[in-house]
């Protein structure tokens, strides 16, 4: 069968020509998204600055106990929105520990250097150069506070030697610092440049009093390592925290390299998920229409005493052979857009510059046996029925097929809708990632009962348009009328690609457009502060006091930006908040509090969005239990809930909740409010020169600089959303060409019985109007149920934002590419005379 297989693929090229492009860009698109899990998968960061080091103790996650199911309880583990840190205390414990020759405990403080400004730096103590090992390249370790040592990658394009001086910004204060020695190490080290205080300096420096960012491990020469391990597991489960070795030591030193990780594997994995879905629905559309075309030449077959195995062997062989072929083609395709899709991520700050791509082996494999088996599949399901007839009945039966599927079909589809329909309740009871969640199962619901009914929903379609088909285009309408009910069942697949490119396109993209629109439009009225003082190294806490001692100055209210842990009904979810001082917070911030006031918001109390309070189910006055950013859990009671959660936060903390618990400790801006007329500029500015870096701004440009930001963010999404909507567009005009290229003998009949050229192409133009009608129509119903849906679960908002422009582009674009999908092999079939045309072979 492979050789008859080979031969049929040779002699009926342009036949397999779009099954074989189905199969390839589906390569193509799942092998992106394979090789970005993989490569996310085998991400460790760097380990190199705990190189030393047997093991390193650190808390860089957190693990919530879930719902309890079945008599097992759910567990769900979040990165740290705030690296986390270890109590003092650990390291002594470490030292203890038999085999242990020494515990050092690591301080990461968030540095910045004048004469590198741009070159990302961390500070640590002088006794952490132990972990890498750091060794004395020039001068000698720091002895004072106003000394530094710097390693090699700091020094090198700085010119930094030994009795030369710099300016280093931490804690929001600059000083200047000698640089007392240069040091190095004998491996390749990446990531951040390091420089390093005395101990007892590093020590007041760090915001986290009384706790180290981490603590590496170094053992004795004769120790026996499994059990200074164990023991050193034993000790960081009791801490709260993780012991990492080998190359997982990295995500200890770097726990960017953790949240790349999550974002590639997060990604990679959703993003496959939807690709397999509608790689599903157009590979499965495109192979059983290819077969239902050959159904003449199996007539044949059958009829000159081929057995139904033989008939279904010689398809599978053809379509395994074609899905080899498309991984020939697909997986260096995908390896390529895996690449291009990485640098445009580095770029846009979602991954670091270290990040690779990784593997491609297990990626390729996987992603060629996938989409084997559901093409195989789809080919087998669909020669069922012409290999299981009789063979006196195969050629009568060619030359006509049933107009719809059968009753098992049709229960199926119904039961797709109505499932689809039940998921607007869930989504409707949930928010964030549940509700997108619940959306997206509601939009491949709807999309599969449609497949499923599409031969019903074609043929009363084409009933129901009969009559307007008749009246534009005359004869010609009466026989795409006719037609269409006639070819119900082939139109699946062309329907199928359709819908899915609408329905996914509007309610993705349009959702993006929709939360970047609410997020500006919230922070743009939610800010009734005229100024803003900022800095990129960041703001002490008594910028604030200082600001509102200014003549002129009604009130002024630091604003610190981090992100908290909050339950949910299904799995914990990391959401943004914020920390202010609430002294005046009402002259400069209007968060448009619903019930309760932030004039009560103190230490030990909490405001919180509605949204984010309905999922959580709290209400006013109620304890709510959260996780701040390095997973300190906390106990507040809830003294407010507002509804500008987009543009703030769905958290809201009185600042001092927040000391010690993220990574700098500083405010990230100052909004000021000016009394009419007070002529304060003058005096905010020379304020804003106290601070490094520091800038006063109108507060029009902060809502400018956050649109920027939200579209950044919401970029991803979209190029995700543009490639599938891509990809199902693409597929539905393949299907349309390979639906009109089937056509030759139809078209030649007509041609031979009186019907004129013209007429042919007025009846193709009324058959592709009305299946374009109904797609279209039903596709943006889709869409406007799912996206209302969603939008209202997760904003609140009644009626999505849907931009004219966006719309146009979508049902324009994808109504020009399917009329000039079928126009032009139309036309081309027509040119041909219609006595050579019935010689055509199918």
């Amino acid at each position: 069968m492979l050789r008859l297989a080979a031969q049929t693929l040779r002699h009926r090229t342009g036949g397999f020509l779009a099954t074989f492009v189905a199969l390839a860009a589906g390569v193509a698109v799942l092998m992106t998204c394979a090789l970005l899990v993989e490569s996310g998968w085998r991400h460790q960061g760097d380990p190199h600055r705990y190189g030393a080091a047997v093991a390193v103790v650190a808390d860089r996650d957190l693990t919530v106990d879930g719902p309890t199911v079945l008599g097992e309880t759910e567990r769900t583990t979040v990165l740290l929105p705030e690296r986390g840190s270890v109590p003092g205390k650990v390291a002594g414990d470490l030292a203890d520990v038999p085999g242990v020759d020494r515990a050092v405990g690591d301080r990461r403080l968030v540095v910045t250097t004048t004469a590198a400004p741009g070159l990302p730096t961390t500070g640590h103590g002088w006794s952490s150069t132990a972990l890498a090992p750091y060794r004395l390249v020039s001068g000698r370790p720091p002895r004072s506070d106003g000394e530094i040592a710097v390693d090699a990658r700091l020094a090198g394009p700085t010119r930094l030697e030994p009795g030369a001086t710099t300016e280093v910004v931490t804690g929001g204060v600059s000083r200047t610092y000698e640089v007392s020695g240069v040091v190095g190490t004998d491996g390749t080290a990446s990531g951040r440049a390091a420089l390093f205080f005395t101990d007892a300096h590093a020590a007041a420096l760090d915001p986290h009093p009384g706790r180290y960012d981490a603590v590496g491990v170094l053992t004795a020469p004769d120790a026996d390592r499994d059990a200074v391990l164990a023991e050193v597991r034993r000790i960081a489960d009791a801490a709260g925290a993780t012991a990492y070795t080998g190359d997982d030591r990295g995500i200890a030193a770097e726990p960017e390299s953790a949240a790349a990780r999550s974002l590639a594997l997060g990604a990679g994995a959703a993003f496959a998920g939807y690709a397999a879905a509608i790689v599903g629905f157009v590979v499965a559309g495109t192979v059983g229409l290819s077969v239902r075309h050959r159904r003449r030449d199996l007539a044949l077959l059958r009829a000159v005493a081929a057995t139904p195995g033989q008939v279904r062997s010689m398809l599978l062989a053809e379509v395994g052979l074609l899905g080899l072929l498309a991984g020939v083609v697909g997986v260096p395709t995908g390896l390529l857009a895996t690449r291009q899709v990485r640098d445009a991520l580095v770029s846009r700050g979602f991954l670091p510059d270290d990040f690779t791509v990784r593997g491609g082996v297990l990626s390729a494999a996987a992603v060629v046996v996938t989409v084997a088996v559901v093409a195989l599949l789809s080919a087998w399901i669909a020669a069922l029925r012409v290999s299981r007839i009789r063979p006196t009945e195969a050629l009568g039966e060619a030359a006509v097929e049933p107009a719809t599927g059968g009753r098992a079909r049709l229960v199926c589809g119904l039961a797709c809708v109505a499932g689809a329909f039940s998921l607007t309740v869930l989504t409707g009871a949930t928010d964030g990632q549940t509700a997108l969640g619940a959306a997206m199962g509601m939009l491949y619901l709807f999309v599969l009962g449609v497949a499923l009914l599409a031969p019903w929903i074609n043929q009363g379609a084409a009933r129901l348009l009969g009559p307007v088909l008749r009246t534009v285009w005359g004869d010609s309408g009466y026989l795409a009328a006719a037609n269409l009910r006639a070819n119900a069942r082939g139109a699946v697949a062309v329907l199928t690609a359709l819908v899915l490119s609408v329905g996914l396109g509007g309610t993705v993209w349009f959702l993006q457009d929709n939360l970047e629109r609410q997020t500006v439009a919230q922070s743009r009225e939610g800010v009734l502060a005229q100024y803003a003082l900022t800095s990129g190294t960041g703001l002490p806490a008594s910028a604030a006091a200082e600001a509102r001692r200014v003549p002129g100055v009604a009130a002024a209210t630091g604003v610190r930006r981090t992100s908290v842990v909050v339950p949910d009904r299904l799995e914990p979810q990391t959401v943004p908040a914020q920390g202010i001082d609430p002294l005046g917070a009402d002259r400069t911030l209007d968060l448009r509090v619903r019930s309760g006031s932030l004039d009560a918001l103190r230490e030990g109390t909490v405001a919180v969005s509605t949204v984010r309070a309905d999922a959580a189910g709290w209400r006013l006055g109620d304890k709510a239990r959260l996780w701040l950013g390095d997973g300190t859990p906390v106990t507040l009671r809830v003294v407010a809930l507002y509804e500008r959660g987009w543009g703030f936060g769905d958290v809201t903390l009185h600042r001092r909740t927040l000391d010690g618990h993220t990574v700098t400790g500083l405010d990230d801006r100052v909004l000021i409010r000016t009394a009419p007329d007070s002529g304060a500029e003058g005096a905010l500015a020379e304020l804003a020169r106290r601070y490094p870096g520091g800038q006063v701004t109108d507060t029009a440009r902060l809502t400018g600089e956050l649109a920027e930001d939200v579209a950044v963010s919401g970029w991803l999404n979209k190029m995700l959303v543009t490639v599938l909507v891509g990809y199902a567009v693409l597929a539905a005009a393949n299907t349309l060409v390979m639906a009109a290229l089937a056509r030759t003998r139809e078209l030649s009949l007509l041609r031979l019985v009186g019907v004129t050229r013209g007429q042919a192409k007025r009846m193709v133009h009324a058959e592709q109007a009305g299946l374009l009608g109904v797609a279209l129509l039903i596709g943006a119903a889709i869409a406007a149920v799912t996206l209302t849906t969603i939008v209202r679960a997760v904003t609140g908002a009644t009626v999505p934002h849907v931009p004219a422009t966006g719309w146009t582009a979508l049902l324009g674009g994808t109504t020009a590419l399917a009329l000039l999908a079928t126009v032009v092999p139309v036309t081309h079939i027509l040119r041909t005379a219609p006595v050579e045309g019935m010689g055509v072979r199918e």
